[in-house]
């Protein structure tokens, strides 16, 4: 479903290049929760955002759904994005004079039609936010705005879900709600990608891998 090969991605610094990523190589099928691990600098980011296809890198492919992302043009790579992959992000991303019914229908890569809102509607429901459709995101605290986000990314109906340290502003109970329900969408044949400091992703990682210096360090088994 989702696998990069031998992924290079450099960056020239002050002092020079900086490797990011160094010949990263791995796979994810449907129905898996992969948490990818490191410290900061370890090239986490990076990796995800090559995943999503929104970073080309120097060498290597990356493949989701057997469509090779850079391969395609720069829009025909927007559009399948927007069609296939969900975001969700540690700082949320949302618009700010949008409101939360809106920031989630913005998800939506076409027209939005009666079966798209009742969908959101449910979607919104299930996460705790209906009493905050008309609100806007300055006035959320901050874990509902991260079930915005993951409502914004998961109403779509993707087939892979990226997220980028989901986790790291909210509250234990607000970030296993997010884990769990990123957790459904696996079981129902997605797949996510997560990358994060912590370990609130544990119980629900079907794989772990560590990422060190833009170097995969290989996978952590996990008894389930």
């Amino acid at each position: 479903m989702l696998r990069c090969d031998q992924i290079r991605r450099r960056f020239q610094g002050p002092g020079g290049a900086l490797t990011a990523l160094e010949d990263v190589t791995f796979a994810a099928d449907r129905g898996e929760l992969v948490v990818i691990q490191g410290p900061s600098g370890s090239g986490k980011t990076t990796l995800l955002l090559t995943l999503g296809g929104l970073l080309r890198p120097d060498a290597g492919t990356m493949q989701v759904d057997d469509q090779d992302l850079y391969a395609l043009s720069t829009a025909a790579r927007s559009r399948f994005r927007a069609r296939t992959i969900g975001f969700v992000f540690q700082l949320f991303h949302l618009v700010p004079y949008l409101s939360v019914l809106d920031n989630v229908l913005a998800g939506l890569p076409g027209s939005v039609d009666g079966a798209a809102r009742r969908r959101t509607a449910a979607l919104l429901e299930e996460l705790g936010l209906t009493a905050r459709l008309a609100h806007r995101p300055a006035t959320l605290s901050a874990g509902e705005r991260q079930r915005t986000a993951l409502a914004r990314a998961l109403v779509k109906e993707p087939a892979v879900i990226l997220a980028d340290e989901p986790t790291g502003n909210l509250d234990p109970e607000n970030a296993a709600l997010v884990f769990r329900r990123l957790d459904a969408f696996r079981r129902e044949g997605g797949v996510v990608v997560a990358v994060t400091h912590g370990q609130d992703a544990a119980p629900h990682a079907t794989r772990t891998l560590r990422l060190e210096r833009g170097r995969l360090a290989g996978s952590l088994p996990l008894s389930r």
